[in-house]
């Protein structure tokens, strides 16, 4: 039976491709445009994307498992209930999706809240699911590196409440340890959710102070000022987007991103081995610049 996954060519959809091959799974993966595939031997390439109604339902054709994994766009929402609707229709009863941490609690947050309406259709369509809700991607800080290396400044306005930042390596192996768990299951399995959380709550602070250590020069934490913060993103992304993302820092700012007691065991558990840290993250980043 074949698993088909969204979002294949981003930063997590990738590792859940190629975590789901070296696991012996048959993949298929949504692309918009397969010359950015470069997926493993074995990888089937479907085109199309989540509003492209024939291609959708052509991709999700003898398809057993699905990862559902949305892009922030204006029209998510729409995208991830016209995929499960699909879906539905072709069958396909096990999904696993990438939700958020606090969907439920940041609920101003237009990427968050409208993640939180993904999950509870689901739930209310019946779905073997498994909702994973990762905290921040210490990979978002690849977008500024340049400002910490250049400038000696960790620029991201996190507040001191502590983010428990995740790799996007470790959300795609989990990803996959939950397809294939679902997909090999001789049953139907009870829906789940899972905080995708790293090792460590980290403030502003804290990461500023990591970045001082894996360079052996002093990294200033750039402080809490979620305006200034829209204001720069607005040079590269719609207004919406960056408002949107503001919103997101303020609520880091007053309730942080909390893992619940046993979250890091849970994940410790089903990898088999240690969460990455960020300073492992850091340090990689020094090591290759």
């Amino acid at each position: 039976m074949t698993i088909l996954v969204t979002g294949a060519t981003g930063t997590v959809g990738r590792q859940v491709v190629e975590q789901l091959v070296k696991r012996g799974a048959d993949v298929r993966a949504l692309v918009r445009d397969p010359a950015k595939a470069n997926f493993p031997t074995g990888v089937i390439v479907a085109q199309g994307d989540l509003l492209d109604v024939d291609s959708l339902r052509g991709a999700l054709s003898g398809v057993s498992t699905l990862f559902l994994l949305n892009a922030v766009v204006a029209d998510e929402f729409t995208q991830a209930l016209i995929a499960l609707n699909l879906a539905r229709e072709a069958g396909v009863e096990r999904i696993v999706y990438l939700s958020v941490i606090h969907s439920d609690l940041y609920v101003n947050v237009p990427h968050f809240a409208g993640k939180f309406g993904v999950e509870r259709m689901i739930e209310q369509m019946g779905f073997n699911a498994t909702i994973l809700r990762p905290a921040y991607f210490m990979n978002n800080d690849l977008t500024i590196k340049d400002v910490v290396l250049g400038h000696g400044v960790y620029p991201m306005p996190i507040g001191s409440k502590g983010l428990a930042m995740i790799d996007a390596r470790d959300i795609g192996e989990i990803a996959a340890i939950e397809l294939i768990r679902r997909e090999r299951a001789t049953g139907p399995l009870p829906l789940d959710r899972i905080n995708l959380v790293g090792p460590d709550t980290l403030t502003g602070a804290d990461i500023a102070a990591i970045w001082s250590e894996v360079l052996g020069r002093t990294i200033a934490y750039g402080g809490d000022d979620a305006g200034r913060f829209e204001q720069n993103l607005r040079q590269f992304m719609p207004g919406w987007m960056a408002y949107d993302m503001r919103l997101m820092c303020e609520r880091f700012l007053t309730d942080g991103m909390i893992p619940d007691a046993g979250d890091v065991e849970r994940l410790t558990a089903l990898l088999g081995r240690p969460l990455r840290s960020y300073r492992d993250f850091a340090s990689e980043i020094a090591a290759s610049a």
